[in-house]
C-alpha cells in the first residue's frame, strides 16, 4: 500500500531540512508521496524542478499560507500550485518583506519587555528561508532567553503573547482565492490550532476544499470530529506530520501515513474545480 505525508517543511521557512534531505527520509520512512508545504514561499519547488531528479517518490507541490483573523493566525495549505504563476511570485515576494519588518517589530516589543534579541540574529538563522516566529524561538532559546520553544510561544510571540505583531493583510478568504487563482486545492491546516472552531463553516463559504484530518496533536476524539465535519461539507481528508526537521523534533517526517487514496480524491477534486 502507497503512504503519503502531505505537510513537510524544508529549510525554505522554517525547516532544518534541504530539499535533498527530505526526500532522503520520505524514501526511508517508506513513503510514496509527499508534499512540501513551506511557509508563503516556493522557493524549495524551483529548487526541487532544477536540481533534483527521483522518480521513486512523488512530491506534490504545495504550500502553507498564513492568514489572519481577528489578530490570530490561520494556515491555509494548497497542493498542485502553479508555483511559477508570475504574479502569485510577486505576491509571495512581498509576504516575505513583510515577514522581515515583522521579526524587526518584534524584536523591539521584546526589548520592551527586556529580552534582547538582534533581529539580524534571526534573520541569519532563516538563511535562504521565508522568517517566522520560529526562527525568532530558536534563537531565543540559543541566547538562554527561555528554557523551550514552547516557552517563548507562551510567554512571548504567540498569538496573545506580550510581543506578537500582526503580519499580513491576507485574509482567509484571500488565501483560498489566492490558491484558486494557481491552480490549486486548499485545505485548512491543523484545525485544532483555530481559536473558534465555526470559523470551519465560514472558510467552506470562501471555498475552502479539504481539511487536515490526521496530524500528530489531534487527539482521537477530534479525528472522528473533523471526519465528520468533512463529511457534513463534503471536504477532502488530508494529513501530514507538519515536520520541521530538528525545529521541532517531536514531528517526525511520516508520522502521519495517510493512505494514498486520499491523494487520488485530490487530484480528482482539482481536476473537478479547472
Amino acid at each position: 500500500m502507497k503512504y503519503a505525508d502531505l505537510h513537510l517543511h524544508t529549510n525554505f521557512s522554517d525547516g532544518t531540512n534541504t530539499v535533498a534531505e527530505l526526500l532522503q527520509k520520505a524514501k526511508d520512512a517508506g513513503l510514496s508521496c509527499i508534499s512540501i508545504t513551506d511557509h508563503d514561499t516556493v522557493e524549495g519547488l524551483k529548487y526541487l524542478k532544477e536540481n533534483i531528479k527521483n522518480p521513486d517518490l512523488e512530491v506534490i507541490p504545495g504550500i502553507e499560507l498564513t492568514a489572519e483573523h481577528e489578530g490570530k493566525e490561520i494556515h491555509i495549505l494548497g497542493y498542485f500550485i502553479d508555483f511559477e504563476n508570475k504574479s502569485f511570485l510577486e505576491q509571495l515576494a512581498e509576504i516575505k518583506r513583510a515577514r522581515v519588518k515583522r521579526i524587526n517589530d518584534m524584536a523591539v516589543k521584546l526589548r520592551s519587555l527586556n529580552v534582547n534579541i538582534d533581529p539580524e540574529e534571526v534573520l541569519c538563522l532563516s538563511e535562504v528561508g521565508t522568517v517566522g516566529r520560529l526562527h525568532l524561538a530558536r534563537v531565543m532559546l540559543n541566547n538562554g532567553c527561555v528554557a523551550s520553544l514552547q516557552e517563548a510561544f507562551n510567554k512571548y510571540i504567540g498569538d496573545n503573547g506580550p510581543a506578537y505583531v500582526g503580519r499580513f493583510r491576507l485574509s482567509p478568504e484571500q488565501a483560498i482565492k489566492l490558491i484558486e487563482r494557481v491552480g490549486g486545492v486548499s485545505v485548512l491546516a491543523h484545525p485544532y490550532s483555530l481559536s473558534k472552531q465555526d470559523l470551519i463553516p465560514k472558510l467552506v463559504g470562501f471555498g475552502l476544499s479539504g481539511i487536515e484530518v490526521y496530524y500528530p496533536e489531534n487527539s482521537s476524539s477530534q479525528i472522528r470530529n473533523y471526519l465528520e465535519v468533512a463529511r457534513k461539507f463534503d471536504l477532502l481528508i488530508t494529513g501530514g506530520s507538519d515536520c520541521h526537521g530538528n525545529a521541532k523534533p517531536t514531528e517526525l517526517i511520516g508520522e502521519i501515513k495517510l493512505p494514498y487514496d486520499f491523494v487520488e480524491k485530490i487530484k480528482l477534486r482539482r481536476r473537478l474545480l479547472l
